[in-house]
């Protein structure tokens, strides 16, 4: 099969008869001259040769996307650590202590105490109410402010020395530590300030495990895949919830949410590959190729040895005579991002879109875990309920486009919010309002499974991570802001949350679709493959 490359031709006997005389010999696909290889960039490798979504594919993304679990207990165990225990009468504390008080604020000291006890909860613990209240939301304020720091630092790290496996673990290591410090913080700044560490490092967690998980599936496969992450996430939750209720305080909660991020370094890790995009863009291209090998073996095909990985951009120039370029690597940062016109409004769209989304899922999600329910069950129904939504959207994906999902879901969203806004006021529709709160986060949350791929398929691999960790920044601001919007009451948060929705969907509008588009390399890639796009 001839190419621009070169040409597949090769002795096939005489491969056969070296690989017998010297069984050990590693090939060294670098060496291989041009005149004898047929270049090819990674998606169509893997739609000839290699598979786009075989055993090795569902072994590496099943593996690599655990690590969403571990995200979800470190970000929602505020939910239950955090959380202000029922509070009853000391007996024989008399007309001292009201049973019928909203609140223990206006009791005498002592006339109290909390059901559980004082390590049921930090707030127990170290008395945040009334007056000091505002301690809680501080903590879970720069909680979100640590993800914001840490997605754009290892975004950045997994896109240049550490690459996607050697940033995952190094996150999951920086969890597990900040976790079971954690569990034994002796006052509220100590615990404020590891909370704001364990942020820090769960940021990189999602986007780089995502990034991980759908690099090596092939471009008809990596939709529905990218899109299945968040059942990882939504099971976290659910299994967190059970964790909690068998671990009541929350030091003992925190040692316990900590456990499967060790687990994960020592049975997990050794068995992921890192992704074959990394090496070859840092220009490793024979351990790219040796992950390539393993994936058609394991997927039981052939990889012809005269098949060559190369960046879309050097496949694709039939008048390359750069011999050297791909074992020299290839890098990238944001600021090239910014600089290019074509990836500039990119990224300005899909951080816009990641805020607005988080504000209405965190705000929506507080709402309905605000319910006068028993927590745990509330927390295991939210989490289960957001499954049928990414189910949903990854049906329709691959048939209607990334574009048209984007928008859909997020007014889908905004017109049962502001519907909420509408009769909030109305006592008797209290039932409709609750919901409209329901279907809010329905949508929403195919929102939020959506926007992983689709901002992943909208950069070239150089900057991938980085423009990932900038939109993940954009969505840690949303989550902070969210819990302010909700003190608002009244009608006013369902408000908010559907304007959020609305705009949310006007700027995807200006998004370009990417439903079958290759998966580019390099920036030279992206904006050669775009402008051929446009010209056809």
């Amino acid at each position: 099969m001839a190419t621009a490359g070169g040409s597949e031709t090769c002795s096939h006997g005489s491969s056969l008869e070296s690989s017998l005389l010297l069984p050990t010999k590693e090939p060294n696909w670098e060496a291989i001259p041009e005149s004898e290889s047929e270049k090819l960039c990674i998606d169509d490798m893997l739609d000839v040769y290699c598979g786009e979504f075989g055993s090795w594919q569902l072994r590496h993304f099943v593996l690599t996307s655990l690590a969403w679990a571990l995200e979800a207990f470190h970000t929602m165990i505020m939910i239950f650590a955090d959380q202000e225990p029922g509070w009853r009468c000391v007996e024989g504390s008399g007309s001292r202590c009201d049973e019928k008080a909203e609140s223990v604020c206006g009791l005498e000291p002592g006339s109290w105490e909390w059901e559980g006890g004082p390590g049921s909860s930090t707030v127990a613990q170290w008395g945040l109410v009334c007056g000091e209240k505002y301690k809680v939301g501080l903590v879970q304020a720069l909680f979100f402010a640590g993800c914001m720091i840490g997605a754009g630092v290892f975004g950045h790290l997994s896109d240049s020395s550490l690459g996607r496996k050697g940033s995952l673990k190094t996150v999951c290591i920086l969890n597990a530590i900040f976790g079971c410090l954690t569990s034994i913080a002796p006052d509220y700044f100590t615990y404020l300030l590891l909370r704001f560490l364990t942020g820090f490092s769960t940021g990189g967690v999602g986007l780089c495990s995502f990034v991980l998980a759908t690099e090596p599936v092939g471009p008809t496969k990596r939709g529905v895949a990218g899109m299945s992450t968040f059942y990882f996430f939504s099971t976290g939750i659910a299994l967190l919830a059970g964790i909690a209720y068998i671990f009541p305080t929350w030091r003992a909660l925190y040692v316990a949410s900590s456990v499967p991020s060790i687990l994960f370094l020592f049975l997990v890790i050794p068995f992921i590959s890192e992704s074959p995009r990394w090496y070859l863009v840092r220009g490793k291209t024979n351990k790219a190729m040796k992950i390539m090998q393993a994936i058609a073996k394991s997927n039981g095909n052939n990889l012809p040895e005269g098949v060559i990985l190369a960046l879309d951009d050097e496949a694709n120039d039939a008048s390359n005579d750069n011999q050297s370029s791909s074992k020299e690597a290839v890098s990238g940062s944001i600021v090239d991002v910014i600089r290019s016109p074509v990836t500039s409004i990119r990224l300005f769209l899909a951080v816009g879109i990641s805020f607005t989304c988080s504000v209405v899922y965190y705000g929506l999600s507080l709402n309905v875990v605000n319910l006068e329910t028993n927590i745990h069950l509330s927390v295991l129904l939210n989490a289960v309920a957001e499954m049928p939504a990414f189910t949903i959207t990854a049906i329709l994906l691959d048939r209607f486009g990334r574009k048209p999902l984007a928008i859909g879901t997020q007014w889908f969203s905004a017109i049962f919010c502001l519907t909420g806004c509408v009769v909030g006021s109305v006592r008797m529709w209290e039932v409709i309002k609750m919901g409209c709160g329901v279907l809010g986060i329905f949508g929403m949350a195919g929102t939020y499974n959506l926007l992983f791929i689709y901002t992943a398929e909208l950069f070239p691999t150089v900057v991938r991570n980085a423009a990932l960790g900038s939109a993940t920044q954009a969505a840690q601001m949303g989550a902070i802001l969210a819990p302010f919007v909700v003190v608002l009451g009244g009608v006013l948060p369902f408000l908010v949350f559907g304007i959020c929705g609305l705009v949310g969907g006007m700027l995807a509008y200006y998004l370009p679709e990417t439903l079958n588009k290759p998966l580019y390399d390099t920036m030279r890639g992206i904006e050669e493959g775009e402008a051929d796009w446009r010209i056809t």
